[in-house]
Parts: C-alpha cells; sequence; structure tokens
C-alpha cells in the first residue's frame, strides 16, 4: 500500500501549490460562508408559495387563513435572504481586510434593509406573473386552465425565477441573482440573465434552448419559441483587450413581436413592435414595425426540373 500511499501524497501536494488553486479557491472571511445555494432554492420555493398561494407549499390554503400563512412564509424569507446578503457582500469583497473591518459592523443592518426592500416588491413581481399566466394561457391552444401554466410550464418556472432575480440585481444584491437564474437554466433548460428587462405578458413556448442575454430589453406581449436567442454580436475590447463589461450589446424586442424556433438575434438592434420573426432566421439588423421577416425558400435543382418526389 506504501506505493500507492506516496503517489496520492503526491498528488495532495501538487493540489496544495498555491500557483495550482489561487484561482479556483474561495477563502471565506470573517468565518463566513459564501452564499448557500440551497438555502437560496429554500429561499425561491418560499417566494413561489408567496406568488401563487395554493399552487405550492400549502395546498389546502384558505382565503380566511391566507394572511398568516403569507406572514410566515414572508417573515422566513426576510431572515434567510438577509443572511444570504450578507454572505453575498463578504463574497464579493473577498479578503479585503481594509474594507471586511470598516463595513462588518453595518453590513448585516445593510442586508437586512435590502431583503425588506424586496419584499416590497413582491406584489409588483406578482402582478407581472399574473400577466404571464395570462400570456401563457392565450398563446398555447393546448393550455386547459391558468393553472396547468403555473404548475406544468417551464416559462412560468423561469419568469419566476427571472422576476425575483430581476429586482434582487436592481437592488444592489451580489452574486445571489445569478445562482437564481441558473438554477431556472438548469431546470428548465431556457437561460435568461437577471439583468434582461422584459416586460409583462412574456411567454417562452416549449423553452428549450432559448437565451436571452444581460442587456436584452424586451417589451410587452412578446412571444418566443424554442431554441430563440437574443445574444451579442461582438464584445468590444478596452485598450488592454479585454471585453468592456456593462455596454448595452443585446438586442431590443419592441411589443407584440413574436420569435418562431431556432431564431438567432445577435447585437443592440431593435425588432419594431407587432412583427413577426420566422424560424432559423438569423438577424444582425434592426426591422422596423409591422414587419415579417422569414427564412429564404430553399428549392433544391431536382424538384425545379420536375424530378424527386
Amino acid at each position: 500500500m506504501s506505493e500507492f500511499e506516496d503517489k496520492i501524497n503526491g498528488i495532495v501536494e501538487k493540489l496544495c501549490k498555491e500557483d495550482s488553486y489561487r484561482i479556483v479557491y474561495h477563502h471565506p472571511s470573517k468565518n463566513l460562508s459564501m452564499p448557500s445555494v440551497e438555502k437560496l432554492g429554500e429561499f425561491v420555493e418560499l417566494c413561489r408559495c408567496v406568488l401563487f398561494p395554493g399552487y405550492f407549499g400549502n395546498s389546502e390554503l384558505q382565503p380566511q387563513t391566507m394572511k398568516y400563512y403569507l406572514g410566515s412564509n414572508i417573515d422566513k424569507i426576510f431572515r434567510l435572504l438577509g443572511e444570504q446578503i450578507m454572505r453575498g457582500f463578504c463574497f464579493e469583497q473577498g479578503e479585503d481586510e481594509e474594507w471586511l473591518t470598516a463595513e462588518c459592523n453595518v453590513c448585516n443592518l445593510k442586508a437586512r434593509e435590502l431583503a425588506l426592500k424586496f419584499i416590497d416588491k413582491l406584489p409588483e413581481i406578482r402582478r407581472l406573473l399574473s400577466t404571464d399566466v395570462e400570456a401563457a394561457y392565450e398563446g398555447d391552444p393546448a393550455a386547459k386552465s391558468y393553472g396547468e401554466t403555473i404548475f406544468c410550464y417551464p416559462s412560468i418556472t423561469v419568469l419566476t425565477n427571472h422576476r425575483i432575480a430581476h429586482e434582487l440585481l436592481n437592488l444592489g444584491a451580489p452574486l445571489i441573482p445569478r445562482i437564481i437564474s441558473e438554477m431556472a437554466h438548469s431546470k428548465t433548460g431556457i437561460d435568461i440573465h437577471p439583468g434582461a428587462q422584459i416586460g409583462e405578458k412574456f411567454f417562452i413556448d416549449h423553452g428549450t434552448g432559448v437565451v436571452i442575454g444581460e442587456t436584452c430589453v424586451i417589451g410587452k406581449n412578446v412571444r418566443l419559441y424554442q431554441g430563440v436567442t437574443l445574444g451579442a454580436k461582438s464584445f468590444p475590447l478596452d485598450e488592454n483587450g479585454n471585453p468592456i463589461k456593462g455596454i448595452p450589446r443585446h438586442p431590443v424586442v419592441e411589443d407584440n413581436v413574436i420569435i418562431y424556433s431556432g431564431a438567432t438575434v445577435l447585437g443592440r438592434v431593435t425588432i419594431g413592435r407587432n412583427s413577426v420573426i420566422g424560424g432559423n432566421v438569423w438577424l444582425t439588423y434592426d426591422v422596423p414595425p409591422n414587419s415579417k421577416l422569414m427564412q429564404t425558400r430553399a428549392v433544391h435543382s431536382k424538384f425545379e426540373h420536375g424530378a424527386g418526389i
């Protein structure tokens, strides 16, 4: 066994060299762990219970007891989210001991204030999700009820996570919004960056493979189908050759637009209101309102000459 032990010890020594783990190691600050994916999953599920009472959590909830039930869940949301935001602040600062010494005494209060501001956004998040439920029901002939879309549709699952994550990002919560968006990405196959601005009555039919970039702006009553990409065309570089972050680089999709499956829209282009973009279209330029843009029909030469089928 000594030969195997020697090899294992040698591997351990290599893995413990600083130049090996420098980029991939997280050093906890002030003995406070980084945000917990498990706890943030619990937070999202508590929010889902509040946003869709009766569908998630207590399925026997009655209107006369709703106040107490929601109050209890919101209290849990406040405490759980405050702790995770606190951890996010410390994670963001890393090993900056000067910042930690100066800010640790007020960090907890700041985290609690941000958690309270988020809770204040819950009625508006529910209003937006209600319009998304309507859009899913109205946009899919197979949907038999609002409840079916709430309980079963990946569009509502991912939009619940997105609207939560987007508000947290706007409020300044570090890291947590991205974790929440990636939870939904893993579950549904739909990738929406928490920075994307999405208007009411948004529906993603089927959904798998949809990508919506950080600086996308999507208007009201927009519908996407599976495989649609709203992405960046290129990444401007600074004088050191590094990508410039935060600049608008993704599409603007105006009200009442439909984009069919497999379409790819790249860059800061605008798709005008009431337009329809057909399946598998590759688009890198502005489209005026009321347009219909379809893929050019491919005709094989043998069919042109009457051969074939």
